[in-house]
């Protein structure tokens, strides 16, 4: 009998405060599986249809009670899908309450200040569902890629994000990091595809093949920035990308997942609305 999948073998083991977590490694996940398809592209589309609509009523129960957030973090290397995932996964949810904040290269004034002073201001309010299109982690993997940030920068920035997630967490924010799996063929055929058709050119940037040809050095960042900063408030989770189809499905039943987690109701009938008859 085939094993039933399970969302937490996608999850990043704990950051253990002291230990190196030499136990992960990007590795031994497969970017091209596809476990939690219900069998091909049509049935996968319908479930994502029926996660949605569920979505849809939770995060309007979200919504109404304005006292929780959730906090949901895509990254990934270029064409991963981070923008697909969202058009895709929040489809049927109303967008009443749902924000999305994307992070591009900081700006002169946000440079000026600590990494995360821009990030914090965009953090989801009460009864919010936001999502971070790249985060507070590209402040982290480029600059290590680039030279930036020796080990020690990095481990105090990994330190930084813990404390800042922990301060989001303890405020009512509920957050669910996911890194988009992507393997290099695939993003060379979904680049190729960007050039190849005129209606995709905005999509390219000549910026994307420079940092191609990090590839590795891309690689070991991740790897080292999840070990660091995947805590049982705010874990990390690998998912497979090469099918988008799949990408999109898996990401749905974790947001699901987390949503029935939270125990989410309507508030309270008002007392001033009992025994109200409109005429």
């Amino acid at each position: 009998m085939a094993k039933i999948p399970d969302l937490d073998d996608f999850r990043v083991p704990f950051f253990n405060e002291g230990k190196k977590n030499d136990a992960f490694s990007l590795d031994d996940f497969d970017p091209s599986v596809k476990p939690f398809s219900t069998g091909s592209k049509d049935s996968d589309r319908a479930r994502l249809s029926e996660i949605g609509d569920k979505l849809d009523g939770l995060q309007e129960r979200l919504h109404a009670q304005r006292v929780r957030r959730v906090l949901l973090v895509l990254q990934g290397m270029d064409t991963s899908g981070k923008d697909g995932t969202i058009r895709a996964v929040f489809h049927e949810v109303d967008p009443l309450g749902l924000r999305i904040v994307p992070f591009k290269a900081p700006t002169p004034v946000e440079a000026a200040h600590d990494f995360l002073w821009r990030v914090h201001s965009q953090a989801p309010a009460a009864g919010e569902l936001t999502i971070f299109n790249r985060s507070h982690y590209e402040d982290l993997l480029v600059p290590r890629v680039l030279g930036q940030l020796d080990a020690d920068a990095f481990g105090e920035r990994c330190l930084h994000i813990r404390n800042f997630e922990k301060l989001l967490v303890d405020s009512g924010t509920t957050i669910v990091k996911c890194m988009l799996h992507i393997s290099k063929d695939e993003q060379r055929s979904r680049l190729q595809a960007r050039i190849d058709d005129p209606s995709k050119h905005w999509k390219f940037d000549v910026s994307d093949l420079d940092a191609r040809k990090l590839w590795s050095k891309y690689q070991d960042a991740y790897r080292d920035a999840l070990a660091a900063t995947s805590t049982s408030f705010a874990p990390w989770y690998v998912i497979p990308a090469d099918s988008k189809t799949h990408r999109n499905v898996m990401i749905a039943e974790l947001l699901l997942r987390t949503f029935e987690g939270m125990k989410l109701e309507f508030p309270p009938a008002k007392e001033s609305l009992k025994g109200v008859v409109v005429e």
